[in-house]
């Protein structure tokens, strides 16, 4: 009974996730089904998390989850593993989430902790610095989800905007590209994951923002879908000279699926059009070819440097100039 009262109790309600309750744009049902379902599954996700005796109890019924959707299943309960870390003053739950078959699904659980951030003051907040010092990033993208996701007047309807943020895990100055990735990846939801309307919606920002913007997006749109041949193409042209963004979002996305084994047909569609006609499995060799060994000191973390690496070589010249429909 107590832990069915702390799940009550900490767990958003699922109404919350509703594109009519957000105010997102409507594409179309299936559009529609596919985002709440997404938003439903990362919310079961963390009531596992915050229910479960242990942390791997969680895992047992996290691996439940249909593969098409366990990996938001595993996102939400990245977030209700520090929610409730954050209650007893421990990391037990969250480390015991990152073994076992949540190694896995180590993207995702990271960018859940950047939810969970987000909902708690900031002495709470876990101690990244103990994160390996590449993926902590993942973390802000999370938070950046979350901030465009639940606060779209001030995150998307006002682009111009200014949100000054500081934290642990690295520079300031980087912080701000690492949530305006999560805050991509968020449009593609707020957008109803219309090409046109989230391609709009990027337009609004100040220029400098865009290549992050469609980094994001080029995730989202990889990995929870709702697009066909003819939308993704469509949004690469969008994308212009940010097309190579838009491929390293898409072949981060493929890479995350490649490694929790939850590789689906959605997938295999969007690596080929996004990241120049690879299949996920090779788009995800990029990613792991490029991942950088060390983390050298300098204003340029080494997730940055990774990215650009991603993008130089997962897109080909005449590809990135003529776009996806070359």
């Amino acid at each position: 009974m107590l832990r069915a009262l702390r799940r009550r109790v900490l767990t958003p309600n699922v109404r919350e996730t509703h594109l009519d309750r957000r105010g997102f744009h409507v594409k179309n049902p299936e559009a529609k089904h596919q985002l709440e379902t997404v938003g439903c599954t990362f919310l079961q996700g963390y009531a596992y998390a915050v229910e479960a005796r242990s942390a791997a109890e969680a895992e047992e019924w996290l691996e439940t989850v249909p593969r098409a959707y366990r990996g938001f299943a595993y996102e939400g309960a990245g977030m209700g593993a520090v929610m409730l870390d954050a209650l007893s003053g421990s990391d037990k739950r969250l480390s015991g989430l990152l073994e076992g078959e949540g190694a896995k699904h180590d993207y995702m659980i990271w960018v859940g902790v950047g939810w969970a951030m987000a909902r708690l003051p900031k002495f709470l907040w876990p101690d990244v610095t103990k994160v390996d010092p590449v993926l902590r990033w993942l973390i802000l993208d999370g938070y950046g989800f979350h901030q465009a996701y639940f606060k779209t007047e001030d995150y998307v309807r006002k682009p111009h905007l200014e949100h000054p943020f500081s934290w642990a895990g690295g520079t300031d100055a980087y912080s701000q590209r690492a949530l305006d990735q999560g805050i991509g990846r968020a449009l593609w939801f707020v957008g109803g994951t219309d090409p046109d309307v989230v391609a709009g919606l990027i337009a609004a920002y100040p220029e400098h923002r865009h290549g992050d913007l469609y980094a994001g997006s080029g995730l989202a749109c990889t990995y929870a879908g709702s697009a066909d041949e003819q939308e993704l193409k469509k949004f690469a042209e969008y994308a212009g000279k940010n097309l190579p963004n838009l491929a390293q979002g898409s072949a981060f996305a493929s890479e995350a699926r490649v490694k929790a084994g939850t590789t689906i047909d959605h997938t295999r569609m969007a690596a080929r059009v996004l990241c120049a006609g690879r299949t996920p499995e090779e788009a995800a060799q990029v990613c792991l070819d490029t991942r950088p060994d060390t983390c050298p000191g300098g204003d340029t973390p080494a997730f940055e440097t990774w990215r650009r690496d991603i993008a130089a070589r997962v897109v080909v010249p005449s590809y990135s100039q003529k776009g996806a429909s070359a």
